[in-house]
């Protein structure tokens, strides 16, 4: 395991060089689905190493020698945080004690709220999605911005920092979006250029959409209630859904019903502007997912006119070029 980590960062010595340069303290070290021992990651966010097993933990000595490992590469220290998520459904396991402490990372020149430990499973900030964070710092200048299914809204405060005009956020969790605004203000942004909206995706994207809202009711209930939002398009939406959710507005599937997520998201878009989407489900292939939303992109009369691949940085090597993460620039 340690010769194939520092087989790792040896071909990785040439992108810390690089994301160093750009002020990026955040990345991964290693991928172990394709770099030799599936199920186990290891990555950096700011001050701490963060090491994540999927499949079979490790001990804490195996986890301190990939420590030393990092750090001589590196040329400095780290905090260990280690999460083992190789129970059922990929849960957090382990009972270390959640600090108090807030850290700091950096991506792009952009800070970041990092932590290993949290109250929730995933990381803070999502290190494949660099890519698509780095494309909207290149062309969100002067845009309006929508950002669904924001999470803790990396996309939408590298959009404000680039200079986008107007960036509205959409979650459901209310967690995430605290931690949003708390990026947001690390970043010294103004609260009236970048807005956090705490909505269920389906009530909020149709209703920017101006699409009417439909809901599950059982016999002898009540609708359940929704915030509202006025009807409005964007210069760029950007749409990064999970992989399977479920609400009484609708259904999130991303391998059989991906068009119910990209319709009211297309929609919501101006014309002559752009959709990023994302589709992270490995057993999807990009070109059947593609044919899938230009199909939905074309029956909602709004073809495509142009279509771009963003690809996942080389700190997430794939061999065969068959990526989990697809995300795509739809021109309309």
């Amino acid at each position: 395991m340690i010769a194939l980590l520092q087989q790792a960062l040896a071909n990785r010595t040439g992108l810390l060089d690089q994301l160093h340069n750009e002020n990026t303290d955040c990345y991964r070290l290693f991928h172990g689905t394709n770099e030799g021992c599936s199920g186990l990651t290891v990555d950096r966010y700011g001050p701490q190493l963060l090491i994540q097993t999927f499949h079979q933990s490790i001990s804490q000595t195996d986890a301190e020698q990939i420590q030393q490992a990092v750090e001589e590469q590196l040329g400095k220290p780290l905090q260990l945080v280690y999460n083992d998520r190789s129970q059922k459904n990929s849960r957090r396991s382990d009972e270390q004690r959640i600090d108090g402490q807030e850290y700091t990372g950096l991506e792009l020149g952009v800070s970041y709220l990092v932590k290993g430990k949290h109250q929730g499973q995933d990381p803070l900030l999502f290190l494949d999605m660099r890519a698509g964070r780095r494309w909207v710092q290149q062309n969100a200048a002067d845009k309006s911005v929508l950002n669904l299914f924001s999470y803790t809204c990396g996309v939408g405060v590298v959009a404000a920092s680039a200079g986008a005009n107007r960036v509205l956020n959409v979650d459901f969790s209310t967690r995430s979006l605290d931690v949003g605004k708390r990026n947001a203000e690390l970043n010294n942004l103004d609260r009236s250029q970048i807005e956090f909206f705490q909505s269920d995706f389906f009530t909020a994207a149709k209703q920017l959409a101006g699409i009417p809202i439909k809901q599950r009711v059982g016999r002898g209930r009540k609708p359940k209630p929704f915030p509202h939002i006025d009807e409005e398009q964007f210069d760029l939406v950007f749409l990064d859904p999970p992989r399977w959710a479920k609400s009484a507005f609708g259904t999130v599937d991303l391998i059989r019903d991906y068009p119910s997520v990209l319709k009211p998201s297309l929609l919501a878009v101006k014309e002559g502007g752009q959709l990023v989407c994302a589709n992270n489900v490995a057993s999807v292939g990009l070109d059947d997912w593609l044919d899938v939303v230009r199909r939905c992109a074309s029956k909602a009369g709004r073809p495509v006119r142009e279509l771009d691949i963003i690809t996942p940085e080389s700190d997430f090597p794939s061999p065969d070029g068959k990526y989990p993460l697809k995300l795509a620039v739809l021109q309309f």
